[in-house]
């Protein structure tokens, strides 16, 4: 019997709804797991998260954006085909609509789906010569200090390579799916998902002409703190979090496992993001 993980947001209707459909796929054929979603804990150890079971056959994620980037981690580097379905406001990680559940469960089960490719990021921070955190994420990193602290400095070098130190209160690596999360509210730029490249946006720059940078994704990114550094935090996807002084290094690289999305017939990523900003404009 085939197995669908199901990721559900904690919220009534999703909860109601995940209810329904898990009935639905019983009905099918269709063994399901549960996966119960704890809020973001950025105090939270990164030790011994659990993984999802290796043969489920996809995931359904009931839910939004945040809720998609906890079964993200849930997956790790796992294979497993993911489907976002939003309830409340239109996430840009989510394929449809609530309203759509079962027409789009019913393509699931049927193969009417594509698979896309979405480029994550392989994370390591490094202290005293040694790997004490390894992690995937499919948005971004971000280096942000803490409330009392002064402005971050980040010597930043590219495959070995000294680029500059940004004075800032934090920096920012994304993904092409991550450039419309956090990097975008600090002013870096929109990226297609299916285009080859890393974003280092800085985060309100001391300097003004440092600015977001689009790097090829075949390189790899060393992020370290200015000697005497403090009240620092490395967040991961905004899910997990670590603090960080001058002992430590971070790299930062394309992963080798990326994360396979299902799209739907008829989807467009363009739509999305003009429902999401808000653009103005019929169709041509």
């Amino acid at each position: 019997m085939k197995k669908i993980g199901l990721v559900i947001k904690n919220d009534e209707e999703a909860t109601r709804k995940a209810d329904e459909l898990e009935t639905w796929l019983r009905s099918k054929g269709f063994d399901t797991i549960r996966k119960k979603i704890q809020p973001p804990d950025q105090s939270a150890s990164l030790k011994g998260l659990a993984v999802a079971p290796p043969d489920l056959f996809c995931i359904f994620v009931l839910g939004g954006d945040g809720t998609f980037l906890s079964a993200v981690r849930w997956i790790g580097d796992l294979n497993i085909p993911v489907l976002g379905i939003k309830f409340g406001e239109i996430g840009f990680l989510a394929e449809t609509a609530a309203e759509n559940l079962f027409a789009t469960a019913e393509k699931i089960i049927n193969d009417d789906y594509t698979i896309r490719r979405r480029m994550r990021l392989k994370v390591e921070v490094v202290r005293n010569k040694k790997t004490i955190i390894s992690e995937t994420v499919l948005n971004d990193i971000v280096i942000n200090r803490g409330a009392l602290a002064r402005l971050a400095d980040v010597e930043t070098h590219i495959d070995d390579h000294y680029l500059t130190t940004f004075r800032s209160d934090g920096l920012i690596v994304a993904t092409p799916p991550g450039s419309t999360a956090y990097s975008l509210a600090a002013g870096g730029p929109v990226i297609h998902p299916d285009v080859p490249g890393i974003i280092i946006t800085p985060i309100c720059p001391f300097t003004l002409t440092n600015r977001p940078l689009i790097v090829p994704d075949s390189i790899r990114i060393t992020l370290k703190l200015a000697h005497g550094a403090s009240d620092i935090k490395l967040t991961f996807d905004g899910q997990e979090g670590l603090d960080i002084d001058d002992r430590d290094t971070i790299i930062a690289r394309k992963s080798p496992h990326p994360l396979n999305m299902i799209t739907l017939p008829g989807q467009h990523y363009f739509d999305v993001l003009k429902a999401k900003l808000r653009w103005s404009g019929g169709r041509a």
